[in-house]
């Protein structure tokens, strides 16, 4: 192997932009790393560079471990987006620069210069400055600059991604024969989808800071195993169905294509299909593929060799479309399809069908508890342990500890309380810190469904002091829902969904139908219309919110009711109603100003004893 890298992380503060990553490329490959912006894509390069050091992990090149080398010692060449040649010497002089401080002769160094110059296709122009070379001719050099003394793996980080498209895939072509010329190894860091295609030998996907998946172009594309995988590489429908609700449709739950792809046990069954492979016919296919439905053309653009359309279509019956995202209040599915330019629509309802599709394994939610050594009671373990059950999840325990504290004793006193609580399985992490910085850091860090406390005795009043202090730092800082469990732990039959006047949140009613769906809760939604309120708009609003709990399968009751604040009217439905959950909207890093903690959230747990699930403003739920 030439480069391998074991759970190798970075750490910018409490952000965590490289996570646990491990990755092995081969001797003379092209590895490409793909993600979206703000993935960890470049950190990777800079810690294999040595421009960077992780926090964590391991990473060899060639059998030697340099995770703390510098950068000259690891024989690396780097090519960076902006060129990076010296714009004062000639092109020849940017090229012999590193071979000149090396102490190379002159002689071989005009013979290395003259040999690159010519492999990357500017023989000749070696007596020219750069100024008057174009971007792509800029980039050539800082290619062969990189090259010159024969390093041992070359790292390019987006390397085209300032050039126009006719340039970019020249030189991605001369990349190519490069690199297999001369049997280097090199990892290219890009977010362009057909950029990895052309060029790599293996593509890593990564997103925030995971490696999710490795593979050749084709197999990833044909075979993905995760949903983002799947829609990364070239977008696609995704669907979700009981499993027997698909099997019915679709058959067995396997793929031919993909038959060596291990399926774990779901009661669903997420469903994939790209754009191409979604067929619009007048008549029903006669080749029995399966249909999905008749729809109509909702719009179609025109794009050289394919026309890209999209088709609304009526959804099935306890199934539901998680891509494209559905907008907030639509019932029908819109789903995209590819066709050839020269297709011919007619007007009226078409056929839906599908001539192939890929079964990816539904990700298990993660839930985090947060037990303090302050709670004495355990209806948040209770909790965790009953919501893991009914979303065939996994529950981690995280409790703080302090320096004196031996790591044993704490470890025996959580495992104690989850035996008491009924968890039969969870993971345990013992940090050092203060409770809201750890637990944060902590889901900041890794990909959570849930984040779980509860109020002890101590916060009967909930004073500003205290938990709620802690509380008010949890809920501006937490990125996922946040789940305060009531003193005693009552499973989930029935939950209110409280929005209020002004903008109404969206996620906090999806994420209520989510864990209405999976737990078979009932749910009814609150509007709170106060004095200023627009009543046609919440009203709309309303109307949306049902549409979207309807279209997930999940009944709803809806009530509007006057107050002079939100907070005054969710405590009087808590106070009357029997509710197991109370969900709320709009805490977090992101959130608009609808429920600030001190406003809304913290005065209604001071006064409501059920559960209160407070959701952030951004989608959390697949």
């Amino acid at each position: 192997m030439s480069i391998v890298l074991s759970q190798v992380s970075k750490r910018f503060g409490r952000h965590v932009v490289v996570d646990r990553v491990n990755l092995e490329v081969l001797d003379g490959e092209l590895f490409v790393l793909l993600g979206p912006s703000g993935s960890g894509k470049s950190t990777v390069l800079r810690m294999i560079a040595g421009l960077a050091f992780p926090d964590e992990g391991k990473i060899m090149i060639h059998g030697s471990d340099v995770t703390h080398a510098p950068p000259q010692q690891r024989g690396i060449g780097f090519v960076f987006q902006n060129y990076s040649i010296f714009t004062h010497m000639t092109v020849a002089a940017n090229i012999e620069f590193g071979l000149k401080i090396r102490g190379m002769g002159k002689v071989p160094r005009i013979r290395r210069t003259e040999e690159l110059l010519e492999i990357v296709g500017l023989a000749g122009l070696g007596h020219r400055m750069p100024r008057q070379l174009s971007g792509g001719q800029q980039q050539r050099v800082a290619l062969a600059r990189a090259l010159a003394y024969q390093p041992k793996v070359l790292l390019l980080d987006e390397p085209f991604g300032a050039l126009d498209v006719k340039i970019r895939a020249h030189l991605r072509r001369t990349l190519s024969e490069v690199q297999k010329r001369l049997k280097v190894t090199a990892i290219l860091v890009t977010h362009d989808q057909d950029e990895a295609f052309e060029v790599a030998d293996r593509i890593g996907v990564l997103d925030r800071g995971r490696l999710l998946e490795t593979g050749d172009p084709e197999k990833l594309y044909r075979c993905p195993r995760s949903a983002f995988v799947a829609i990364f590489l070239g977008g696609g429908n995704l669907l979700s169905a009981p499993a027997g609700r698909a099997e019915a449709l679709l058959g067995p739950i396997a793929t031919r294509s993909c038959s060596e792809m291990p399926r774990e046990e779901s009661q669903m069954a997420h469903i994939f299909f790209r754009p191409e492979q979604v067929r619009l016919t007048k008549e029903p296919p006669a080749d029995g593929k399966p249909v999905l439905g008749r729809g109509v053309i909702a719009d179609q653009v025109f794009s050289g060799s394919f026309r890209r359309v999209r088709v609304r279509v009526p959804r099935l019956r306890g199934w539901r479309q998680l891509a494209p995202p559905p907008s907030f209040g639509q019932e029908q599915w819109i789903l995209e399809a590819e066709l050839p330019a020269e297709t011919s629509l007619e007007p009226g309802e078409q056929f839906v069908s599908v001539r192939g599709w890929t079964f990816l394994n539904p990700p298990r939610p993660r839930l985090l508890v947060f037990d303090n050594r302050a709670s004495e009671g355990i209806s948040h373990l209770a909790m965790g342990g009953w919501l893991a059950s009914r979303l065939d999840g996994s529950v981690t325990v995280l409790r703080n500890r302090k320096d004196q504290e031996r790591d044993e004793k704490v470890r025996d006193e959580v495992q104690r309380r989850l035996t008491e609580a009924g968890v039969q399985a969870a993971n345990v992490l013992l940090p050092e810190g203060k409770s809201s910085e750890v637990l944060i850091r902590e889901q900041t860090a890794h990909i959570y469904n849930f984040l779980l406390l509860t109020r002890s005795k101590a916060d009967a009043k909930m004073s500003h002091l205290g938990i709620a202090r802690m509380l008010t730092r949890i809920l501006e800082g937490a990125e996922v829902p946040l789940l305060i469990t009531a003193r005693d732990f009552k499973p989930i039959e029935r939950i209110l969904v409280c929005t209020a006047a002004g903008e109404p949140g969206k996620t906090d009613v999806r994420m209520a139908a989510w864990l209405a769906r999976r737990v078979r809760a009932s749910v009814t939604l609150l509007h709170v219309l106060t004095p200023n309120s627009n009543d046609a708009s919440a009203r709309e609003h309303v109307a949306n919110a049902a549409s979207t709990l309807g279209s997930l399968d999940v009944h709803v009751d809806t009530r509007l009711v006057e107050a002079q604040s939100p907070a005054e009217a969710i405590v009087r439905e808590a106070a009357q109603g029997d509710w197991d959950l109370l969900v709320l909207g709009g805490h977090g890093p992101h959130a608009g100003a609808l429920f600030e903690p001190e406003d809304v959230t913290l005065q209604v747990l001071k006064q409501v004893d059920c559960s209160v699930l407070v959701v952030p403003d951004q989608e959390q739920v697949s």
